[in-house]
């Protein structure tokens, strides 16, 4: 316990949380949402469990902080055995779950963050029977929850039509924007590491179909010559089942050597990456949030972006928005962001009206607010 505000007393929450999304060499937007949640919780002073698998490496050494292997080769045996064992055990006062998917006997309450649906329905995927059954049971999930949490209002928007859930029971809360994420100067190192001798036009993410890379590749084809002959395009990512469809797509529209793909980047480089994009690009056909985005304007990279999903909403005016199906689009903003230096300043200064958006005060602690609700059952 500690005093509060006002002299009262209050009650330091016990948060079990699930840390499996925490592997080696493996970097995702849902791990990024729980490292800031769990350094604003330690901020706070609170006391948090994060439980894993014989999979998980959880390397954050944060204060209040603790980190436990659980047993369960079998996914459904972790959650709804183990994992609610050792809730009971640690004396957990509130479960955050980063998934869809909680222990449905857990004896605390359970706080649920679903980032998107696209486990459901996915885009160019017929899976009638799988769909119907998992519309089921992430239904199950929600119901059981005490609370929600909805990167934004587009996700909150699909969450509660395709689950048929009460929409005060959905929060819309931001991923917070790590602090490292500011203009850091490129080294001639990080370019080495990566294999980038010239100025670049930057991706980052997986490469699964929503993602739109193949017409972000056919648009940077047909970049003006002059244009593309200063920029190479580069795909990070350590998504090694997407890319020889790329590599191949690259190949045939002739652009093979002019396209990089260096990998997964490693955490402390990805700043410095950004900074030096000459324009980050984000062309995605639905994106639950779109975190890069927002990390790379805050690096100073001008971005472009789709206009699908929540990307209005994290964008919105700091970032050129184009039609995701348009090709031309695409290219005809990349072009503008490559050769208006203007245009690139006039960005960053939108940016720098929007970042007090998705500072931790306002996205990370307020996830501890609500987890602290559920906890006291003022859900």
């Amino acid at each position: 316990m500690r005093p509060g505000s006002a002299g009262e007393i209050l009650t330091v929450p016990t948060v079990g949380v699930d840390g499996r999304e925490f592997k080696r060499h493996t970097r995702t937007g849902i791990g990024r949402y729980l490292t800031e949640v769990l350094r604003a919780a330690s901020r706070a002073g609170w006391t948090c469990v994060v439980y894993g698998d014989t999979a998980t490496a959880f390397e954050w050494a944060l204060p209040g902080v603790s980190f436990r292997v659980l047993p369960g080769a079998w996914t459904q045996w972790w959650d709804q055995v183990s994992l609610p064992r050792a809730l009971a055990a640690d004396g957990v006062s509130v479960f955050l779950s980063p998934y869809y998917k909680g222990p449905l006997l857990a004896p605390c309450p359970v706080v649920l963050t679903i980032h998107d649906l696209f486990f459901i329905g996915y885009a160019g995927r017929r899976r009638p029977l799988y769909d119907a059954t998992m519309t089921r049971v992430a239904r199950l999930y929600a119901r059981r929850a005490s609370a929600i949490v909805a990167d934004s209002e587009h996700s909150k928007r699909a969450i509660v039509a395709r689950l048929g859930i009460a929409p005060a029971k959905v929060t819309v809360i931001p991923v917070a924007l790590g602090a490292e994420f500011r203009p850091e100067p490129l080294t001639d190192a990080v370019k080495l590491r990566y294999g980038i001798a010239s100025p670049y036009i930057l991706y980052v993410g997986n490469f699964m179909p929503h993602k739109n890379l193949s017409r972000l590749l056919s648009a940077y084809a047909a970049l003006p010559g002059t244009i593309r002959a200063g920029h190479v395009l580069v795909l990070a990512g350590g998504d090694r089942a997407g890319r020889p469809t790329l590599e191949a797509l690259a190949a045939r529209l002739g652009v093979a050597d002019r396209v990089l793909f260096p990998g997964l980047v490693h955490d402390p480089d990805l700043p410095a990456l950004y900074a030096g994009a000459a324009v980050f690009v984000l062309p995605s056909l639905e994106e639950g949030f779109g975190l890069p985005a927002l990390e790379a304007m805050a690096c100073g990279a001008p971005v472009v972006a789709s206009n699908r999903g929540a990307l209005p909403e994290v964008v919105g005016d700091a970032g050129l928005m184009v039609d995701a199906e348009s090709e031309a689009e695409i290219a005809g903003a990349l072009a503008r962001a490559l050769t208006d230096p203007r245009l690139r300043d006039e960005l960053r200064q939108r940016w720098l009206a929007r970042a007090p958006l998705y500072s931790s005060a306002r996205t990370a602690d307020r996830v501890l607010a609500l987890l602290r609700d559920a906890g006291e059952g003022r859900r």
